[in-house]
């Protein structure tokens, strides 16, 4: 008996596509807030119960089109085909944010980082201080943000996916 294998594509569009916009209406209630420079840490508690909803249930969702069956490896492919998605579309919304919406964000948070080091470290010299912001700089290109950005989506779609095969996992039966 042939079973219809569930599709990866399909549910890595839309709850990826859902992933993206509750990460980014989350990031405009920050915005809003003015929150989003120093981030709380509910910022990062509301962003990490959104990624682990969202992937749970679609990972559910793979293993109830799948005949009730789930491997890690389907866990794991689905997971991360989720954050594929929301992380490439989390890259495009944060280009029109940091250029149209808020063109001052990087120097802002630049600033920030400044006056916290400044107050956590009271003994650095100006040229310490300049040195660490140097570094800042260039880590606060575009390029190195989208790619740092993707990177940790993957990483914690990865670690998530993961825990969570582990948990669902029902291996279909062997056939001889």
């Amino acid at each position: 008996m042939e079973s219809q294998q569930a599709s990866v594509k399909k549910i890595a569009l839309n709850y990826g596509l859902l992933l993206a916009l509750l990460s980014i209406v989350l990031q405009v209630i920050s915005y809003v807030l003015d929150a989003h420079i120093d981030r709380p840490w509910w910022l990062n508690v509301g962003q990490l119960v959104i990624s682990v909803s969202v992937l749970v249930y679609g990972i559910k969702l793979f293993k109830t089109e799948n005949a009730g069956f789930l491997t890690v490896g389907q866990a794991l492919k689905t997971g991360l085909a989720i954050s594929l998605v929301a992380g490439i579309v989390a890259i495009i919304f944060n280009y029109i944010f940091m250029n149209f919406i808020d063109p001052d964000f990087v120097q802002q948070t630049l600033d920030f980082s400044r006056q916290q080091m400044i107050e956590k470290y009271p003994n650095m010299t100006e040229e310490q201080i300049e040195a660490s912001m140097s570094i800042s700089e260039k880590f606060m290109s575009p390029w190195i943000m989208s790619a740092f950005s993707l990177m940790l989506t993957l990483f914690f779609g990865f670690i998530i996916s993961l825990v969570v095969g582990m948990i669902m996992k029902r291996n279909p039966p062997t056939q001889f």
